[in-house]
């Protein structure tokens, strides 16, 4: 019965803490684009928004679900707990923003859009370009979180597009989250 209560607290604690999230970074883009005094921002000034709106959503899902997983000790529960939190998320006007979480082995724990990813190590993944993407997030993630550049395929595309990806730990886990954004 305990195992329930925690489970429903900590996924209602999550929702509750995603939605905080996503309003914030609602009325940060809406802010920028009324900054710009409304006109079509430029490549640039959209990245930097995007860029801003990445890290402010990882870290404040990694916080969150840092603290939702300090209460759960079975690892099932845990990924599940993780992988239903991530599941439904999508951001950027295009909807192509969402959260994938690795452990610290490259194995994927959770993937919004690509499912078939979880469970699989993908240490020795190389994209287009022939970098290790996964290996060079979690060494990103391993120094606190950073900005990555590398190549992925985007929901919907046949082949991979240049991505800028953040990465941070999840607190007092073995895992990290990320989300990116894709190039033009």
């Amino acid at each position: 019965m305990n195992s329930i209560k925690t489970t429903i607290l900590t996924k209602t604690t999550a929702a509750i803490f995603t939605l905080c999230t996503l309003l914030v970074c609602l009325v940060a883009s809406a802010s920028l684009t009324e900054a710009s005094g409304g006109a079509k921002i430029k490549a640039a000034v959209h990245t930097e928004e995007h860029k801003e709106i990445a890290r402010t959503m990882v870290h404040g899902v990694a916080a969150g679900l840092g603290g939702a997983l300090a209460n759960l000790k079975n690892e099932n529960e845990r990924i599940e707990l993780i992988r239903s939190f991530v599941a439904p998320v999508r951001f950027y006007s295009d909807k192509s923003g969402y959260f994938y979480v690795y452990d610290s082995k490259c194995v994927n724990i959770a993937h919004a859009v690509q499912k078939e990813l979880q469970g699989k190590n993908l240490y020795n993944y190389q994209d287009a370009k022939g970098s290790y993407v996964i290996r060079t997030l979690n060494e990103a993630a391993q120094k606190g979180g950073g900005f990555v550049n590398f190549y992925w395929v985007k929901p919907g595309a046949k082949k991979e597009s240049p991505k800028l990806g953040y990465v941070e730990p999840i607190p007092g886990t073995d895992y990290f989250i990320g989300t990116g954004v894709y190039l033009q």
